[in-house]
């Protein structure tokens, strides 16, 4: 059975579960099982690692926690050992009293932020059981058992059926969108903004941290065989940081980080809006900045206040955040809503301002309507700005998909794939164009393509003039339609 028919397979049988509730519950205890699955088969590979060249190796998840204790022990063939093997009542037991608060406990009295435990007791806090019957946790733990997380091809095929869980979760629609951001989007702002090992990237409003894979992605393939020992080490551990404030989105993008093999993700559960933006210095600033900020929500007064420029909408506070956390001559690209572009009240008009006279906003991608459905129909765009000089002219480019995108037709990276094409030189073309900045009125940045302006009909007078008369005689039909009524329900 392919590793997809196994998920496949346990998403059925967790849907039958009276405490599994959508696409968030089966994803969310579908993860902690995988994970210590994961955590098991990493571990092993680094004891026979140690083996080899005759070192110590010590576990992190030691005794009656191990994987194959207390989830699936073997009999001396290697298969589960089904005398000894915990299930129904007996096993919910254990995995509620024991193994979750040994795992939450982790995090406690540890000075090393960066080590495994740390993070595997950061990701705990934030989770519990809610499979409550043991058998269909006896089910699961089977099937989860029978993957091999060391093989390297398994490890990559895993890390793409987690990306279609978490898509799973956003089609849920609801609050589901925290998690997901189409992955054609977040390519083409990887691929048009060009890490570079050595450089680091930062998300303030991580989610499932798709823009910081996709970004270790990016410097892994491109400069694979170039890395040296040191960049390599730079890459895993000091290349891409990030915060979350929901648990759960918290829980996922860890998961996902070290599921894609980085396994000490610097990903932080806070709000980042907590944070006053006048104490950000240049040894807090990063490289490049990837993000899908949350739009549409309201903070309160005492969030505003460590802000500059005071507004209770989130996309102005984050867009602050960003300018203010990107290093001289670092890159920007964020997705804002379209009310950003065009609003020019005083908050909105003031930050924009701020944005043309002291960075380089060259670029606006605008997106089509319904990148985002089916939680969110606003119309987004992407800003493309580097804290390098001011604004001089900005480059548009409208993409306009075949087809009208819906839950179901998404957008994909082939609709993106001339705007990647011209980016470099911002060439103009009948999707694109160039603005200068004396241009732009009242701080009016949306985006309208003048290569789209209908063409006005000259119809000759005499045809206007016979134009006019039939919908002279329409109206005057109608007027007596009207008035017959009125009278009829006076006369009554």
């Amino acid at each position: 059975m392919e590793l997809q028919q196994k998920i496949d397979r346990i998403t059925d049988i967790l849907r039958r579960d009276d405490g599994i509730s959508g696409a968030m519950h089966y994803t969310e205890q579908i993860s902690w099982i995988l994970f210590l699955k994961f955590l098991h088969d990493f571990e092993e590979e680094k004891e026979g690692e140690a083996e080899l060249n005759a070192t110590d190796y010590q576990r992190v998840i030691k005794g009656e926690y191990k994987w194959e204790k207390w989830a699936c022990p073997k009999d001396k063939n290697k298969n589960i050992d089904k005398k000894n093997a915990l299930t129904g009542d007996d096993l919910t037991l254990f995995v509620n009293s024991k193994l979750f608060p040994y795992l939450k406990g982790f995090k406690a009295n540890i000075l090393e932020l960066k080590s495994v435990k740390y993070k595997i007791g950061n990701i705990f806090e934030f989770l519990d059981n809610k499979i409550a019957s043991g058998h269909t946790l006896r089910e699961v733990l089977d099937i989860i058992d029978s993957l091999n997380f060391q093989k390297q091809d398994e490890l990559f095929e895993l890390s793409q059926v987690y990306e279609n869980l978490l898509q799973g979760m956003g089609n849920d629609g609801g609050n589901s969108g925290e998690f997901y951001t189409p992955r054609a989007v977040i390519r083409a702002m990887v691929e048009c903004v060009q890490p570079k090992p050595g450089q680091t990237i930062y998300d303030g409003a991580a989610g499932s941290c798709g823009f910081l894979i996709q970004s270790f992605d990016y410097i892994k393939n491109k400069y694979q065989d170039k890395l040296s020992t040191e960049q390599w080490n730079f890459l895993h551990e000091d290349t891409l940081f990030g915060n979350e404030k929901t648990p759960l989105a918290y829980i996922m993008g860890m998961m996902n980080m070290i599921l894609h093999g980085i396994e000490s993700p610097n990903l932080f559960k806070q709000n980042t809006l907590t944070n006053n933006i006048r104490d950000i210095q240049e040894k807090d600033r990063y490289d490049v900045i990837l993000a899908n900020p949350p739009f549409g929500g309201k903070e309160k007064s005492q969030i505003q206040q460590n802000f500059p420029i005071a507004s209770n909408a989130t996309e102005l506070l984050f867009l602050q955040h960003f300018m203010k956390s990107i290093k001289q001559g670092g890159k920007v690209a964020i997705i804002v809503p379209e009310g950003i572009l065009f609003q020019t009240g005083n908050s909105f008009a003031r930050v924009k301002q701020e944005l043309l006279e002291n960075f380089n906003l060259h670029t606006i991608l605008s997106l089509p309507a319904g990148v985002f459905l089916p939680y969110s129909g606003v119309k987004t765009n992407v800003i493309f700005f580097e804290r390098k000089g001011a604004t001089s002219d900005i480059w548009y480019y409208e993409c306009v998909p075949p087809y009208k995108l819906t839950k179901n037709k998404p957008i994909l990276f082939e609709h993106l794939e001339e705007f990647v094409k011209l980016f470099p030189k911002r060439s103009d073309s009948n999707n694109s164009w160039t603005i200068k900045v004396d241009e732009i009125k009242d701080y009016d940045l949306s985006a309208k393509n003048p290569n789209k302006v209908t063409d006005i009909e000259h119809l000759p007078p005499q045809e206007i003039i016979n134009h006019i008369k039939k919908n002279d005689v329409v109206i005057s039909s109608l007027m007596e339609e009207v008035e017959i009524i009125l009278t009829e329900g006076y006369d009554e």
